[in-house]
């Protein structure tokens, strides 16, 4: 509190302090309902079990606060009174602060006290480590009294943590001090939260410090997936082996009687995407609204999935301008056209499927998007023009909100030349609006085909994508039968190997969950055996069943028999996180090059640096004029344990000029994530400064940068092992 310059509170400026005119009321449930955790939100979620489920995403605890709350009590005039407190294991400043009232008069009264022992002992460890690193972990005891002469440390740690040079130390003192002392520590090939308890002694005298850190894997997960086809009563026997290492290894046997859509992949890989712009953030979620159409949820994946759709909810509150719509990303003074459509389209399906929104999240969405549909104009150069598509699906989410604009719909409609996406997305706003007629005249004559094409920015689109809302337009006006030629298209490319973007991904699930929930299926009917434990039988009237496989070891045997009365499509899909990442550097039409430079701006070789160095790095990014002008490029740069990243909150973290200033940057504890575009021939460079703050050899991630919306641009700089020596 004294760094922050907290203040006692001052009751009575607080009780009599002028009132305003109007009042406003804020529903703030989930703010504050949020603040413990998964533990009660799960607890209020459907189903209530699986409660301890949230312990696996919890976060090592790097401070712990002393906060303590006592009272009220009553004090009679003159009197004294005393209360003991018991302090946790602390060392340093705390503030007591009392406050008071009678009858409408306040005072309060603080004092701050150093927290101190006779003996103390303090450890120091990186945020984060990785698997198979070697950290050291500095120890400084400090003898605050003449009579603390002999001290013994011991080490304790959880077995994420080896010590790899003993677990016990002996210190001399002969006057009061502090000195340091060193330990060792092997990160073990596992993940989770590493614990380490040091035990310092001398005598009676005795203190403990505890340190907790995240043993993360920086490395991007591995998914594989085996295909079968399985004719009745036919039995597929196969060995599942994970690309992962302990801890991040997952198995599912997915079976259908529809054509394929590779559901636990596309999903995984929705929910696995690093980056989060308003598309990217609703594209994790909204396909997960549409699963019980789908498949049979147990309790556990019903809870997740809530969570999951809640939290994009509340999420959207940090892209909402002033104007209503949403931006790319948080904190852009410009909402983003196509971005807006999309995830309000989210979040009014959202609110049909029973979630709350977040208060004023809708009304402000409205108003807007009555706004730009009144105001848009073809071919409007002004920023918010916006093209026919964009429009029409806008007046579709308009009409989904009850909220139709007609005269727009009717003025979009007379437009001549009215391309195709653009009509089948008006056929299915004025379908919702009870037009059937209108709807039908739309898409009179008009091909389900669409010529091949990507957009990297704008509506984010690309053939697959239209065809997927072309197919969601068919599922809303009761055409199954002319949907089914789409929905075979669209399956080949989900059950295939080829790259789709989150957007294209999310919609493609989207409408075929959709379909499928409206056009039936019939039952689902087979067996399965684990090692060769006892068959089990499974049976669903949804179109999709999921099962879990256990695993030894990262590997089981597996057989399945269809006991159903046509065909059935199985495919298993493992994934894991493996221990090293990339070891080869790629260009693909896109030149990177990364330089490390010390304060002086010469090279420096970073496989062995001292520790307490301060250097910087420079990522250099070129686009060759191959493929035309670049935009939404992702560079991903996630930093070894040892170093640090400098000043992050103060400006530090820049540009070489200001002309390669990034598009937005997101930073995290070990991590930076910068998006920027490139125009043909243009080169950007971006510095980062560092500090190598903890010694010991630590893993080096890959550089990677691409364009997140076609997979054919994208370059790596290779991972490699470094040390920062004392």
């Amino acid at each position: 509190m004294d760094l922050t310059r907290f203040r006692t509170p001052d009751l009575w400026k607080i009780f009599y302090a002028r009132e305003a005119l109007g009042v406003k009321t804020w529903d703030m449930y989930d703010l504050v309902m949020g603040a413990f955790g998964a533990r009660l939100e799960k607890a209020l979620a459907i189903g209530g079990d699986g409660s301890a489920e949230g312990e696996k995403n919890t976060k090592a605890n790097r401070f712990k606060s002393v906060v303590k709350f006592f009272g009220p009590f009553t004090l009679k005039a003159g009197a004294t009174k005393e209360q003991q407190i018991t302090m946790p294991n602390y060392i340093g400043s705390v503030r007591t602060m009392v406050i008071a009232g009678n009858n409408g008069a306040y005072g309060s009264a603080h004092k701050a006290t150093k927290v101190r022992k006779p003996l103390m002992v303090l450890a120091t460890l990186p945020r984060v480590v990785g698997p198979n690193e070697l950290v050291e972990l500095p120890i400084t005891v400090f003898a605050m009294e003449e009579k603390v002469k002999n001290v013994s440390i011991k080490l304790e740690a959880n077995d994420l943590l080896q010590p790899t040079d003993g677990t016990t130390r002996k210190i001399v003192f002969n006057k009061m001090g502090e000195k340091m002392e060193f330990f060792k520590l092997k990160v073990a090939k596992k993940l989770g939260i590493a614990k380490v308890n040091i035990v310092a002694t001398c005598g009676e005298l005795k203190s403990t410090y505890q340190v907790e850190l995240d043993v993360r894997n920086p490395n991007p997960r591995v998914v594989l997936v085996t295909d079968k086809l399985l004719n009745k009563n036919e039995t597929w026997q196969t060995d599942v082996e994970t690309p992962g290492m302990e801890g991040t290894n997952k198995a599912v046997l997915e079976l259908s009687n529809i054509p394929p859509i590779n559901l636990g992949r596309r999903l995984q890989y929705l929910i696995d995407y690093p980056h989060g712009c308003i598309e990217q953030t609703t594209s994790a979620v909204f396909p997960q609204l549409f699963l019980n159409k789908v498949m049979e949820l147990t309790e556990n994946q019903k809870q997740q999935t809530e969570e999951n759709i809640r939290a994009g909810l509340r999420r959207l509150l940090s892209f909402q301008t002033s104007m209503g719509g949403f931006a790319y990303w948080p904190g852009n003074r410009y909402p983003s056209v196509w971005g807006t459509n999309y995830a309000g389209h989210f979040m009014l399906c959202a609110e049909e499927a029973g979630y709350t929104l977040p208060v004023g999240l809708k009304n402000q969405w409205i108003r807007y998007q009555q706004q730009q549909a009144k105001e848009w104009e073809r071919n409007n150069d002004s920023y918010y023009s916006s093209s026919e598509l964009e429009q029409a699906y806008r007046l579709y989410t308009l009409a989904l909100a009850d909220r139709a604009d007609l005269a727009a719909m009717n003025r979009l409609r007379e437009q001549g030349n009215l391309n195709a996406s653009a009509r089948w997305r008006l056929a299915a706003a004025y379908q919702l609006i009870g037009k059937h007629e209108v709807a039908q005249t739309l898409i009179a004559n008009l091909d389900t085909k669409v010529e091949p094409y990507k957009e990297y920015s704008g509506t984010f689109g690309s053939d697959t994508r239209d065809k997927a809302m072309i197919l969601e337009t068919l599922s809303l006006m009761g055409k199954q039968k002319q949907a089914f030629p789409l929905v075979k298209e669209l399956s080949n490319a989900l059950s295939g190997s080829s790259w789709m973007s989150t957007q294209t991904t999310a919609y493609c699930l989207i409408a075929m969950a959709e379909f499928a929930g409206k056009s039936g299926s019939g039952l689902l009917q087979f067996s399965y055996a684990v090692n060769g434990n006892p068959k089990k039988q499974q049976k669903t009237d949804k179109p999709i069943k999921q099962v879990n496989i256990p695993l030894k070891s990262g590997k089981a045997n597996l057989q399945v028999t269809n006991i159903d009365k046509g065909m059935l499509y199985a495919r298993i899909i493992t994934s894991g996180i493996p221990v090293e990442g990339s070891t080869l550097s790629n260009e693909q039409n896109l030149n990177l090059s990364v330089k490390y430079v010390d304060s002086q701006g010469k090279p420096i070789d970073v496989t062995n640096l001292k520790q307490g160095t301060d250097f910087e790095v420079l990522v250099t990014l070129r686009n060759p004029g191959l493929r035309g002008d670049y935009s939404n490029l992702a560079l991903t740069q996630i930093f070894p344990s040892g170093w640090e990243i400098l000043n992050t909150r103060f400006g530090d973290i820049d540009t070489a000029s200001d002309k390669n200033a990034p598009d937005y940057v997101d930073i995290r504890d070990d991590r930076v994530y910068s998006y920027f575009g490139l125009k043909r021939g243009e080169t950007k460079t971006f510095k980062i400064k560092l500090s190598a703050t903890y010694a010991g050899h630590f893993y080096l991630p890959t550089v990677t940068c691409n364009a997140m919306y076609d997979n054919d641009i994208n370059a790596c700089v290779a991972g490699q092992w470094v040390d920062v020596k004392r």
